[in-house]
């Protein structure tokens, strides 16, 4: 895994304007691996789903539930019925 490339990708976007403004919208996952290996970087989709767990191990329970209600609107209004 290649979690580490993933993290330097991601900090290369602070020192990167063009990198910024393509990775500023939203971003499929075969786009963000392609800009990785622009960059010489290994990401994986397991190392994308292993920082969405980082990150949401670092939230509270109070923010988890938050952004739960969040996706759950976006569904309701996503499914017709």
């Amino acid at each position: 895994m290649a979690l580490a490339d993933l993290d330097q990708l991601l900090a290369l976007r602070a020192q990167d304007p063009v990198l910024a403004q393509r990775m500023a919208g939203p971003l499929d996952l075969e786009s963000l691996i392609d800009l990785a290996a622009e960059r010489g970087l290994t990401v994986t989709e397991a190392d994308v789903f292993a920082a969405q767990q980082r990150e949401q191990g670092k939230s509270s329970s109070a923010q988890l539930q938050q952004q739960a209600a969040q996706e759950s609107r976006k569904l309701r209004h996503f499914i017709q019925g």
